[in-house]
């Protein structure tokens, strides 16, 4: 393309709403091309591309990084806050693959997850670990504990491919329908960022979730998602609120669901 050079609008500018356009027709679902391919194809210099390219990634439209080169960042599983949602259906509604790599699905005690579950210290307890993988991309680390006097004969799920709450119903007679939930900025430790494949500087949300069926807890769940790859939606309207600002350290919001 060329660039109209007497126009007012920037060369950037033009390079920028050029490229969006490309990117909307999906020219560059295999590859984007180099700044070097773009300033020879578009006739302008290097920096008007690193202007224009600067611009996209601000949009979190691509990602650069030096020695890297430059890429196309995957979409975002959009969940909307406020009510009882699933991760899997919400990915696959929204046109992604859901799967999981199981880390451990297995007996456990540990007194605090007992102590969230209003159960004693000795208690028995079922623990899933999985990473949550979205297209292929590691998205979600979920800690989930559920009493074993309810959830034992999940030990036989194969987690790969289905949604905790849906075995929990199948396999358990359980069917969570109330609850809460906290999502919160957090700085992900040494395994979480190895877990998700994280670059310095990427944030992440951690999730913490008590579910129950009428008053009885039936999972304690905690881990982290990442922040470039899933994005939490509020909507209202004059007499419906689905988020409420929550201080830190104020009483924890409504919400479920896997």
């Amino acid at each position: 393309m060329n660039l109209d050079r007497r126009s007012a609008v920037p060369l950037w500018r033009q390079l920028l709403d050029d490229l969006r356009d490309r990117l909307r027709a999906g020219e560059f679902d295999d590859a984007f091309p180099s700044e070097a391919t773009l300033t020879s194809t578009y006739g302008v210099s290097r920096q008007t591309v690193r202007e224009a390219l600067r611009r996209l990634a601000d949009d979190g439209v691509i990602d650069r990084g030096r020695g890297r080169g430059t890429f196309l960042r995957p979409a975002a599983v959009v969940q909307q806050m406020g009510l009882l949602y699933s991760l899997y259906r919400s990915a696959e509604e929204q046109g992604f693959v859901q799967e999981s790599v199981v880390r451990d699905l297995e007996l456990r005690r540990d007194s605090r997850a007992a102590a969230m579950l209003g159960l004693g210290a000795r208690e028995s307890l079922v623990y899933l670990e999985r990473v949550r993988m979205i297209d292929g991309w590691p998205v979600v680390v979920d800690c989930s504990w559920m009493p074993a006097t309810i959830a034992e004969p999940l030990l036989g799920a194969d987690f790969r491919r289905t949604a905790l709450y849906r075995e929990l119903e199948v396999r358990c007679g359980v069917r969570p329908d109330a609850g809460w939930e906290r999502v919160e900025p957090v700085v992900p430790d040494a395994t979480q960022r190895r877990l998700l494949d994280l670059r310095p500087g990427i944030p992440v949300y951690g999730i913490e979730r008590l579910a129950r069926q009428g008053d009885r807890p039936v999972e304690w769940r905690h881990g982290v998602v990442r922040s470039d790859r899933f994005v939490f939606v509020a909507r209202w309207d004059a007499g419906h609120v689905d988020a409420v600002f929550e201080p830190p350290g104020a009483a924890r919001l409504p919400t479920p669901v896997d």
